[in-house]
């Protein structure tokens, strides 16, 4: 990570601690400042899932922006109108279609086509944004198959409207039917400073933690069906601040703006025996 030294140019930050017996494989310290590294990142755009209110801009300062060694996604109350508008849909056409304008704007950045990975620890250190309508996650898909097919692992989600907890949760498909396994950590002001949110995944577990505190244990074996587990196939990461929707629920536009601050991402894995 670089810092402006006043008179003196750039300081050159220590290189991320190495984690024993593990390799670190990718990281994001968010040295640049301006948009988020387009070599790293992706944007989802638009009304994207859970009926949230937000619009998912791309490419937009206001929404997904980088400085001083920090990812800053911030949800903001205004304007927004929707491209994918179609004046002309039916009655029961997908939501994400027949509203012309969001009155919420917020960003999800991805590593979709750009990085995936099968087991190691994916740690994010960030600092959450508070109140009633936040809905700020760190997560990861699939990089097969429809959802929940796909699997799901929710390294960290919080929701504003029960601020005293944290959530880790595993989500995939199990004869057709979506299936899903997490537990909350009970925790005083989880947004009032930045905490490390990591999953440790193995091919048989994943160990969920905030800080130094084991959140979740889930087995891999949960999933096998017909030699198949989404879990033993690659995943990618996705940053977001949703804003109401199905979890969400009411926002209280009184919080508004509100930041999600990001300061690293790193992947590390198992170093090769020998």
């Amino acid at each position: 990570m670089l810092l402006p030294l006043t008179g003196l140019g750039l300081l050159l930050l220590a290189a991320p601690p190495e984690l024993p017996g593990h390799k670190l494989v990718w990281n994001e310290e968010f040295e640049r400042d301006g948009l988020p590294d387009p070599a790293k990142w992706v944007y989802e755009e638009g009304f994207v899932r859970n009926r949230e209110e937000q619009f998912y801009t791309r490419d937009r300062l206001e929404n997904a922006r980088v400085g001083r060694g920090e990812l800053i996604i911030t949800g903001r109350r205004e304007r927004f109108r929707n491209p994918r508008f179609d004046p002309a849909a039916p009655k029961d056409a997908p939501w994400n279609r027949s509203r012309e304008w969001a009155d919420y704007t917020a960003a999800s950045i991805t590593t979709k086509g750009k990085a995936s990975w099968l087991y190691g620890r994916i740690e994010v250190r960030a600092k959450l944004p508070h109140g009633k309508g936040v809905w700020p996650a760190i997560w990861m898909l699939g990089t097969t198959g429809g959802w929940p097919r796909c699997g799901e692992i929710d390294i960290m989600e919080f929701v504003g409207h029960t601020p005293d907890k944290t959530h880790a949760t595993v989500h995939w498909s199990l004869e057709g039917k979506h299936k899903s396994n997490g537990k909350a950590l009970t925790v005083s002001k989880p947004w009032e400073d930045f905490h490390v949110h990591a999953v440790e995944w193995t091919a048989e577990r994943m160990e969920f933690y905030y800080d130094q505190t084991k959140v979740h244990s889930y087995d891999l074996k949960l999933a096998d069906e017909k030699g198949e587990n989404p879990f033993r196939k690659p995943q990618y990461l996705l940053i977001n601040l949703a804003l109401g929707g199905s979890w969400g629920k009411q926002i209280d536009d009184t919080i508004l703006p509100q930041e999600y601050r990001v300061d690293y991402v790193r992947v590390y894995q198992k170093a090769p025996a020998g």
